[in-house]
């Protein structure tokens, strides 16, 4: 498989995001877009985590059911949730039930409260200057970044759980703060600034 692939609409795009319908819809209005707001950045901070060891599209297939069980993520509604919530996750077949990552959501939610300047100013406070051209192939691609390591760090010493800098950087890819699409691809972005 080539790094860029003509889709049965005729349209360019990164190989990912024709491999499925799904994807293709993803790939095409979410991925890579500038995603401003803190409860937007928790949920996909909090989605980024429930994906580690597991498909981007289970996670996809299963959002409408996270942010029904999430009160649509919505930080300080999550931050109060308590021992009931964590068991009613634990039973909720809709979403990926896992104690650890139900936990460091609840967790995240409330260091995301603790944050003066907002967790979206914080995210972004990382994001790298942007490339002159895109990449060419997925091999120019590192899974880990200089930034990604430094946003890492900083999320974990203010509390945050399940944010290691392999998730960091995918964080970065799906919010826009990096434009990952490979040249070539239809998708046009807007500018993150």
């Amino acid at each position: 498989m080539t790094d860029l692939v003509i889709g049965a609409d005729g349209l360019p795009r990164c190989a990912w995001g024709s491999s499925t319908p799904d994807y293709a819809i993803y790939h095409d209005t979410e991925w890579g877009r500038p995603l401003r707001g803190d409860d937007a950045l928790y949920e996909r901070m909090t989605l980024e985590a429930f994906q580690s060891g597991l498909s981007w599209l289970t996670i996809l297939r299963k959002r409408p059911a996270f942010r029904l069980a999430f009160d649509e993520f919505h930080i300080p509604t999550v931050a109060r949730y308590d021992d009931a919530d964590v068991t009613r996750l634990l039973a909720d077949a809709g979403i990926v039930r896992n104690r650890a990552k139900i936990e460091a959501a609840i967790a995240n939610a409330r260091a995301a409260l603790d944050l003066p300047e907002g967790l979206s100013a914080l995210l972004w406070s990382f994001a790298p200057e942007p490339r002159p051209v895109r990449p060419a192939s997925f091999a120019e691609l590192a899974p880990i970044t200089p930034e990604s390591t430094a946003m890492a760090k900083a999320l974990k010493k203010r509390g945050f759980r399940f944010v290691g800098p392999t998730t960091a950087y995918a964080l970065m890819q799906a919010t826009g703060m990096v434009d990952d699409h490979i040249v070539g691809c239809h998708v046009t972005l807007p500018s993150a600034a």
